[in-house]
């Protein structure tokens, strides 16, 4: 393979892992200030209610800084391969992403890291209020690290709000940069998608946890939190999906013709079930349709017009990839919404009682534990194999901003990336599987921490700080 593939390859394999922690850890943010919440306002009157919230939250903050952790090892990663391999994109684009980048990690460090020690660490060492703060903080400073990445990757897929000057862009309008035409839908897009891994996370772990027969004072509630999660926002996604294709189709109609396999401009196009697009004779093999279907949902016309790849000769995604990584994403989301309003609807027949579940169902909630990172993978490599040939859309094209870097050398980095990241997601799996089966060691282990460090000492440690300041 050339330099440009491989360095292609070398950045999909990175910000694949990279992905899988911040769409955790973005919605897991809230729901721990939601569980933080939740056991305030039950203290006082039911110990045994607020000590599963309790329970589940010390839990879950557990899981979220094994991600947030991993998420932010990775990320680091993706920032040289801006040196190394795509050198010409800052030298041209610098201006533009360089910016939002930034914001990007004065927000991670200065909201996320800054208020994550307090809020793992200061349970009962600071004040109530204090520490709910710090969770709130916490998972607003995920949400707005999220926000400025977007926007930089929207930019990119739908430029605006710029100007170039002797081939370099500059900014004319911060406002038409940031919310650019797709921003909006992909950054709604995004969120919910975080909030359904989140969901089928606490859905499946808590699956688990109930098959081994631990966790009895917080699973149950938890499967309930994920599964009244998942059938709501479920039908939300495909709604905010719908209106992100129908903006998809306006600004960047070549990758959805390549996402349903259209060839030739026409109207009534169908609906391909199954295909294969076959690059060299500019076709599709093996076709199973259903007549105007894609018209239909595409343009909410059964007569519309869908631009084929015809049109945009040598300036079009890949078809193959596309076509099939758009059904997987779709297919995981009908199979989510499917298990969740069923699980939600047996569940709440049997009284929230999980011993009157069948074994049966929570073996398929448990198999659709990491269900929302399979989504989220099919959809960004649409996103994202759906922008080629160029790395700003319709304006650089991805070939013209590769370093000169031996072949050699970044398949040599690719390989050991790719073997160490596969490591890591075992390694996180695995871990994720002991904290589940031996909850009462996580939470063992963090009531040793709270004892070694008296009430009242952090809020010690920082009152010279604060008086100092005062000063």
């Amino acid at each position: 393979m050339d330099a440009l593939i491989l360095a292609r390859l070398q950045f999909a394999a990175n910000i694949s892992f990279h992905i899988l922690f911040p769409t955790i850890s973005i919605a897991l943010g809230w729901l721990l200030l939601f569980l933080r919440w939740r056991w305030l306002r039950t203290r006082a009157h039911d110990a045994v209610l607020a000590q599963g919230w309790l329970d589940a939250y010390r839990f879950w903050t557990k899981v979220f800084a094994l991600s947030f952790a991993l998420g932010v090892v990775s990320g680091i990663t993706m920032s040289f391969q801006f040196g190394t391999n795509w050198p010409g994109f800052m030298e041209r684009v610098g201006n533009v992403a360089g910016p939002l980048l930034g914001y990007e990690v004065l927000t991670a460090f200065f909201l996320e890291a800054g208020f994550l020690g307090v809020m793992l660490f200061g349970h009962g060492k600071v004040g109530e209020r204090v520490h709910l703060l710090s969770s709130f903080m916490v998972a607003f400073g995920t949400t707005l690290s999220a926000f400025w990445i977007l926007a930089l990757n929207s930019w990119m897929q739908t430029p605006a709000g710029h100007e170039i000057v002797n081939g370099e862009f500059h900014v004319a309008s911060w406002a038409a940069v940031v919310f650019n035409p797709s921003f909006p839908y992909r950054f709604a897009h995004m969120l919910l998608a975080s909030a359904l891994t989140c969901a089928f996370l606490l859905i499946g772990l808590s699956a688990w946890q109930l098959l081994r027969g631990v966790g009895q004072r917080s699973a149950p509630r938890m499967m309930r939190v994920g599964l009244t999660l998942a059938a709501v926002l479920v039908p939300v996604q495909i709604v905010v999906g719908d209106m992100h294709g129908l903006n998809t189709l306006k600004h960047q109609p070549a990758k959805i013709a390549a996402m349903e396999g259209v060839w030739e401009t026409a109207r009534g196009v169908p609906l391909l079930l199954f295909a294969i697009p076959d690059g060299e004779s500019r076709s599709n093999r093996f076709e199973i349709a259903v007549p105007r279907g894609a018209s239909l949902i595409l343009t909410h016309a059964a007569d519309g017009e869908i631009r084929g790849l015809n049109d945009f000769a040598g300036a079009h995604p890949p078809p193959l990839p596309m076509f099939f990584a758009f059904r997987v994403m779709v297919g995981m989301g009908m199979l989510m919404l499917a298990t969740s309003w069923l699980g939600w609807w047996l569940y709440r027949r049997a009284r929230w009682q999980p011993a009157r579940l069948p074994r049966a169902l929570l073996w398929l909630f448990a198999g659709t534990t990491f269900s929302g990172w399979v989504a989220t993978l099919a959809g960004w490599y649409v996103t994202e194999i759906g922008r080629q040939p160029y790395i700003v859309y319709g304006l650089v094209r991805t070939a013209d901003v590769v370093s000169k870097v031996p072949s050699a050398m970044i398949g040599l980095t690719l390989a050991l990336y790719v073997a160490l990241y596969l490591a890591l997601i075992v390694a996180y799996v695995a871990v994720l599987k002991y904290m589940a089966e031996k909850p009462e060691e996580a939470l063992a282990g963090e009531a040793a921490e709270r004892a070694a460090t008296p009430p009242g000492a952090l809020t010690a440690l920082a009152s010279p700080v604060l008086e100092g300041g005062r000063a």
